[in-house]
């Protein structure tokens, strides 16, 4: 997801700016004064509360804003991220953030600060004063406010900075200017995203051919857990000879093997634009680790292709398979074949449902030729890049 934070005292800008991006990235707008202003309109004891501070030029309790951003992310459907505008302001506001998204399996992609003179700024908000009639915007409160940013809000820059997500973009001039500048940036961040890609479905359903050559495509570094476990049985590794015994059974291998593996190879991938991941998560509990294997890493997953498979194509294929050079310890019994499919069935099925529930969720009917599924799955991932 494309989640961004704008940046800046008040009368920089911010909300002009925010809806012209929302609106050019089917962005999910979140503004923490709308809302207030929204629940003082309808005279909620909640908007009692937060009158009488705003009144006073203060900041809002960060319980009361918490709840208010809470609500709004988890009834949000169908946006490709959200607009944080007037969050966080503070340090403590920066961390809560942090955590709120990480919840949601997603992360802060940047925060762009909207630079004014304060000279502009009171003239900006004394006009916006006399046009909208707010009484939050009288001279002496407009100081009081500006003299908060600069004690409490400013320090979030640094924050964001030391996370190299902290950008300053001149917020003078006309606006479709100064949209200008915010879109270049935006266009750097898109651009220069990872892209992770999860290939998911049954055994025999041909994950690990199209991913080969989609993570090829796509520069994108191909995270098999599968093939990473038996090249370790090749080697005779320790890893290998633990994996071995669980794969002949068509078990699942203990979680501590495939995160060590992915880790590595994560670590020793560079120059690529992301990661393909075929073979994991197969659990709920695999795709928690993966959202927190990727949060270290300041990205998340992009999106999961689900490849769909009828149950006695699958079988067939697996059973074809294990009369050729490319077969597994586990193609040619019949037992083992069986016992594969009643795991994904049972365990790993389930897992669609969480990707579902986060919006990232891709189904496509695998039994059509190769080079068609190719295609069909690489403009999924396409539409994928424009919505990171």
């Amino acid at each position: 997801m494309l989640n961004i934070s704008l940046f800046g005292p008040p009368g920089a800008g911010k909300g002009t700016q925010s809806k012209k991006i929302m609106k050019k990235h089917n962005l999910h707008y979140i503004s923490t004064g709308d809302m207030l202003r929204e629940e003082i309109s309808n005279k909620t004891s909640l908007g009692f509360e937060a009158k009488a501070i705003i009144e006073k030029g203060h900041l809002v309790p960060d319980e009361l804003i918490v709840k208010l951003i809470e609500n709004k992310i988890k009834g949000t459907k169908g946006a490709n991220g959200f607009l944080f505008d007037g969050f966080p302001r503070t340090v403590v506001q920066a961390y809560i953030l942090e955590g709120l998204l990480y919840k949601f399996g997603s992360t802060l992609s940047a925060m762009y600060g909207l630079t004014v003179p304060d000279s502009e700024l009171m003239e900006r908000l004394l006009k916006r004063a006399k046009i909208e009639n707010r009484s939050d915007d009288t001279e002496e409160i407009i100081k009081e406010r500006l003299a908060e940013y600069q004690r409490k809000t400013k320090p979030v820059a640094e924050f964001y900075k030391e996370k190299g997500k902290f950008t300053e973009v001149d917020g003078v001039g006309e606006i479709d200017n100064v949209f200008g500048r915010l879109t270049n940036e935006l266009d750097n961040i898109l651009e220069n995203s990872w892209h992770n890609i999860i290939i998911f479905g049954p055994p025999g359903a041909g994950k690990g051919r199209v991913s080969r050559r989609l993570a090829k495509a796509n520069n994108m570094a191909l995270v098999a857990t599968g093939e990473m476990m038996r090249e370790e049985i090749e080697r005779g590794t320790e890893i290998g000879k633990i994996a071995q015994a669980h794969m002949k059974m068509g078990e699942h291998v203990q979680d501590e093997i495939p995160i060590r593996l992915i880790e590595q190879k994560i670590k020793n991938s560079s120059g690529v634009n992301g990661f393909f991941f075929n073979g994991f998560p197969r659990t709920i509990v695999q795709a928690y680790i993966l959202d927190g294997l990727l949060q270290r890493l300041n990205t998340t997953v992009s999106c999961m292709i689900h490849i769909t498979m009828p149950t006695l194509k699958s079988i067939k294929s697996l059973k074809a398979r294990g009369g050729t050079a490319q077969k597994r310890v586990y193609d040619t019994d019949i037992d083992v074949i069986l016992k594969r499919m009643e795991e994904y069935v049972e365990k790993t099925i389930h897992v669609k449902d969480y990707y579902i529930d986060r919006g990232k969720y891709n189904m496509i009917n695998g039994d059509m030729p190769s080079d068609e599924l190719f295609e069909k799955i690489q403009e999924i991932i396409e539409e994928s890049k424009r919505i990171v």
